[in-house]
């Protein structure tokens, strides 16, 4: 079915505005972070950003490349949208006030992990296609954050260095950071279904 022009306009425009967004939190929190690249690179918040920063840019601006075709597929924006849900969920349930913030600070702080989310989800909501999806999705999209957590525990130790507290196994032990793991995971897992149940019945009100 073809979309509606009007439709197609608003998808082009918001995808646009939140990938410029994303980008501009991105850089702008690389500027003013005083670790190294590789640290910068190792929060979670920081690639699910960057996953929406391309994603947005390839499926709006260039869908018929293979990146574009990649990051088009509702399967694919469906699982960006469970990550940055959890990084918004995670964030402001565990994460917030942690560190004391103000001004530019602040606002790529929660840029990053609120206005870039809500932006995000929005646009899933109403412009990711809602094709019938499968509850072994859930699993498949668990890849990522597993793949993130290993080597999180893996660089670890290496560099003395952790990007959450939840997950500095030097200073809570492996044990309580399994169990951390462990939370995680299945959160990752129950929303993932929820995403699916809610895709799918969207699918078939439309």
């Amino acid at each position: 079915m073809q979309v509606p022009e009007n439709k197609s306009t608003a998808k082009m425009v918001f995808g646009i505005l939140t990938s410029v967004i994303a980008w501009w939190a991105i850089v702008y929190q690389w500027i003013i972070s005083t670790g190294s690249l590789a640290n910068f690179l190792s929060y979670f918040t920081v690639q699910t950003n960057l996953l929406i920063a391309l994603c947005l840019t390839f499926s709006v601006l260039l869908p018929n490349s293979g990146i574009g075709h990649f990051f088009s597929k509702p399967t694919v924006q469906t699982a960006i949208a469970l990550y940055i849900f959890i990084v918004a969920l995670v964030y402001n349930t565990v994460l917030r006030g942690i560190l004391s913030l103000s001004g530019w600070a602040a606002l790529v702080d929660n840029t990053l992990h609120v206005i870039v989310p809500v932006l995000y989800l929005l646009y899933w909501i109403f412009f990711t296609p809602k094709v019938k999806l499968s509850w072994s999705d859930g699993i498949t999209w668990m890849t990522f954050p597993a793949a993130y957590l290993i080597y999180s525990m893996v660089r670890g130790p290496i560099a003395k260095w952790y990007p959450y507290p939840f997950l500095n196994a030097l200073e809570l032990g492996y044990q309580k950071v399994l169990v951390n793991i462990g939370i995680m995971m299945a959160t990752f897992l129950l929303a993932g279904l929820v995403f699916i149940a809610l895709n799918n019945r969207a699918k078939k009100t439309n």
